[in-house]
């Protein structure tokens, strides 16, 4: 049995408030909206009841998020592919942003079991002078759990047309990917910070954003397999490798909360949920 479920998820701007109104079919649920800032920032957390993706299922997520308007998209827990008996599962998110507007996606982790057959797409498309902050961390396996990625595959696939695509496919077999030094040097989880604009950032303000993440990560325990890029005008990135996904994530929050006070002069407190 598959559990195939969409989500549409839209964020306007009413007077000085951020209204979230959202569409489902199937098990995806958008949980209360919160205002932990004050009224220009809507919060919202998705709910998957059934806790992850098995071989034929396919999730869609698409979030609009008008002019002026702000949204912080969150989950409570990890996004799971479990082991497929032969078919693909998907998870296809489109992110699409009006004028002005503004977007944090910030999932917890996604966790590629061993024996699945995977593919996690996202797709970001923005206006001019809109701004999207978020970030995509994968563990491949639970090898602390002695549970080792040693089956199946993992695709990955972040895209903003025409500007930026970054796309890989994991295969469990392909060791030479999974344990060289030019790989992923034996590390199980990746992880990418991104902040995009629709148009292409001030020379000061992106160089800027770079040297505050390089100072975070030079002070952290992870500064030998992290850094951070400008791979085009419109985009900066931090990207991380790890050997399980705890560092890998309190280093993208610390980046994370020093961009938000950089670009949109913002304190960042965490979502109520990370604590639960």
């Amino acid at each position: 049995m598959t559990w195939n479920a969409s989500l549409a998820l839209d964020y306007t701007r009413h007077a000085d408030k951020t209204v979230a109104h959202f569409r489902h079919d199937g098990p995806l649920r958008i949980l209360q909206s919160l205002y932990p800032e004050g009224e220009a920032i809507c919060h919202n957390v998705i709910v998957h009841p059934p806790g992850g993706l098995v071989g034929g299922d396919t999730l869609d997520l698409a979030f609009t998020v008008g002019a002026g308007a702000h949204g912080l998209v969150t989950t409570p827990g990890a996004t799971r592919f479990y082991r497929s008996q032969g078919e693909p599962a998907l998870q296809r998110t489109r992110i699409t942003l009006d004028a002005g507007a503004r977007m944090e996606w910030l999932p917890l982790e996604t966790i590629a079991y061993s024996g699945c057959l995977a593919e996690n797409r996202l797709t970001l498309q923005l206006a001019p002078s809109a701004e999207l902050m978020g970030w995509d961390v994968t563990a491949l396996g639970l090898p602390a759990a002695g549970q080792p990625f040693a089956q199946g595959h993992f695709s990955q696939h972040i895209e903003v047309p025409g500007v930026w695509l970054e796309r890989a496919r994991i295969k469990a077999t392909d060791t030479l990917l999974l344990d060289s030094p030019l790989g992923m040097a034996g590390h199980r989880c990746m992880a990418s910070l991104f902040f995009v604009a629709g148009s292409k950032l001030e020379r000061q303000r992106r160089e800027q954003a770079l040297d505050a993440a390089r100072q975070v990560i030079e002070a952290h325990g992870l500064s030998a397999t992290a850094g951070a890029t400008s791979p085009d005008g419109q985009i900066v990135v931090v990207r991380v490798l790890a050997p399980m996904v705890e560092p890998a994530m309190d280093l993208l929050k610390q980046v994370w909360r020093v961009w938000r006070g950089h670009f949109w002069h913002q304190a960042a407190p965490s979502p109520r949920i990370w604590s639960v």
